[in-house]
């Protein structure tokens, strides 16, 4: 096979930010080496999924999507389709592809993405099948050429991996153990994306509270040398240009004073924190090995809604955990009343092979998951209304980032995260405006410019 026939690709991405960050990585490697993307998996020469594994039906996506490949894949036998990231750590699920999907061509795992460009040229050069996945990462991952979604922001990583083992959950498992980015080569790759046009950054990470990096040569922190992720955090505030910081995701275990401290004193950190508490029942919390109960997160939140100003809380939840009971689940409800979160994000639990929550006993009936699932949801609805109502008439900072699809009308995000829809130019995405919230709805809000230039 020549390089010469293969011009073009595209990348289907599963999963959350860090898998987001990821394929912009994919993307940037293969832009390198000359090839274009396009919008269509049929015509492009090469595809590449980048899978999530948190759910069991994820997997099954990735199997719909390979299934309908294949037509294309015999009207041109030059395709090449490759897996990557966390499903591809799963032996099993990679002796399935391998057995029953001979259209595949290339897997690779989460810990050797920074080898993606010599195992898609071997592929290519040699037309043969490549499989490379290492069980754990050896160092850090180096930094990347990206090709960014958004020219305005960009997710950076600050670390890779986690130890906190949630039985429902299989991250540990398929990402390895928290591995922290030293401050030097965190901040020169902000430094870089700010230069080129960047102002707001996500920093990511599965746990960015445990963030643990060296400083490296340009900072001196303390005598071990070792950086908390508040002391990054503050130190990403001071760099020239950057508008706006946020984060995600917190763990509530590790949730500090001096992280809510470093955030009311910067004004560039965006007032959004997202603080998953997946469940408003002790019993659960421990069978879930959360290592927090009801009360400490409550006492977490407290804090921050005292000490940062307009700040915007979201959180997850999982209904159905194993051995949840009536009880539990209203437990969960009258949480979400106490707290009022801005926003929740709603999961059905379902078994995932690999973690203890799925040998648990007393697995809830499908039935009754789905019948708690939407009393929360009913729950959830009533409470979004609340927190948005006190900015009506209000004029704050949006970061435009888009068009509507419904409306037409463009987008923007305020810094606690709340979307605004409002009348102006395209002209104005990627630039941080005044508007003035005239009316909510319940979820976002509607707005008129004030200002285009800030």
């Amino acid at each position: 096979m020549s390089i010469k026939e293969i011009k073009t690709y595209k990348i289907v991405t599963f999963g959350c930010q860090m898998n987001a960050r990821d394929s912009e990585k994919l993307a940037g490697i293969l832009e390198d080496k000359g090839f274009s993307e396009v919008a269509d998996e049929d015509t492009a020469d090469i595809v590449i999924f980048n899978t999530c594994t948190v759910r069991e039906n994820a997997n099954q996506k990735l199997y719909g999507h390979i299934g309908q490949l294949k037509k294309s894949y015999l009207e041109n036998k030059n395709k090449i389709i490759g897996i990557c990231g966390c499903m591809m750590q799963e032996k099993d699920e990679v002796e399935k592809i391998v057995e029953k999907y001979p259209q595949v061509k290339l897997i690779f795992g989460t810990h050797n993405i920074d080898e993606f460009g010599d195992l898609i040229d071997e592929v290519i050069y040699t037309n043969k099948k490549v499989i490379k996945v290492y069980d754990e990462a050896e160092n850090i991952e180096k930094t990347l050429p990206t090709k960014r979604v958004f020219d305005f922001k960009c997710g950076i990583n600050i670390m890779f991996g986690c130890n906190n083992f949630c039985t429902y959950c299989i991250v540990p498992y398929v990402r390895g153990r928290e591995r922290s980015r030293d401050v030097d080569s965190i901040v020169s790759e902000i430094k870089k994306v700010v230069a080129e046009g960047v102002i707001e950054i996500m920093l990511l990470g599965q746990n960015v509270n445990s963030y643990s990096g060296k400083a490296g040569d340009s900072y001196k922190f303390n005598d071990n040398n070792k950086v908390t992720f508040p002391e990054l955090l503050n130190e990403v505030a001071k760099i020239d240009g950057l508008k706006r910081i946020r984060f995600m995701t917190s763990h509530p275990k590790d949730l500090s004073d001096e992280l809510i401290e470093v955030i009311k004193k910067n004004s560039n950190i965006c007032r959004h924190i997202h603080l998953p508490v997946q469940s408003g029942s002790d019993e659960i919390l421990k069978a879930m090995n959360r290592h927090y109960d009801r009360s400490a997160y409550l006492k977490v939140i407290d804090k921050i809604r005292n000490n940062i100003e307009d700040v915007g809380i979201t959180t997850d939840i999982i209904v159905g955990f194993p051995g949840e009971t009536e009880k539990d689940f209203e437990d969960t409800l009258s949480l979400i009343n106490q707290v009022s979160y801005d926003a929740v994000f709603t999961f059905e639990y379902s078994k995932r092979t690999g973690t203890k929550a799925a040998e648990m006993e007393n697995q809830v009936p499908e039935n009754v998951v789905k019948e708690r699932f939407k009393r929360l949801l009913k729950v959830v609805e009533d409470n979004s209304g609340r927190n948005v109502e006190k900015y009506v008439g209000r004029t704050m900072d949006v970061l435009v980032e888009g068009e509507d699809k419904v409306s037409g009308k463009l987008t923007g995000r305020l810094s606690n995260n709340y979307l605004v829809h409002f009348n102006g130019d395209k002209e104005l995405i990627g630039r941080i405006i005044d508007v003035k919230l005239t009316k909510s709805c319940k979820f976002y809000f509607e707005g008129e410019i004030v200002s285009k230039w800030k």
